[in-house]
């Protein structure tokens, strides 16, 4: 896991902000999502799973990278 920005999304001011969305249809299981992301929200199963929501920082780095182009922002 890559150095965390050091909060959360429960401490955000504004806890209803998006967050990404995992199009199992698309997604390949790369990990490049569990790989990227900062604060280490991802789990890798059959496919990516956003499996601790609340300390995405919608920072989009996911969204950007997934090179299968599977997951977007709610």
């Amino acid at each position: 896991m890559k150095n965390s920005p050091g909060f959360s999304r429960k401490e955000r001011k504004d806890p209803t902000m998006s967050v990404p969305v995992v199009n199992k249809e698309l997604c390949t299981a790369c990990g490049t999502c569990v790989d990227d992301c900062p604060n280490g929200c991802y789990d890798l199963e059959d496919v990516a799973i956003l499996s601790r929501p609340d300390d995405c920082i919608e920072c989009g780095i996911c969204v950007d990278d997934c090179p299968a182009g599977a997951l977007s922002m709610d």
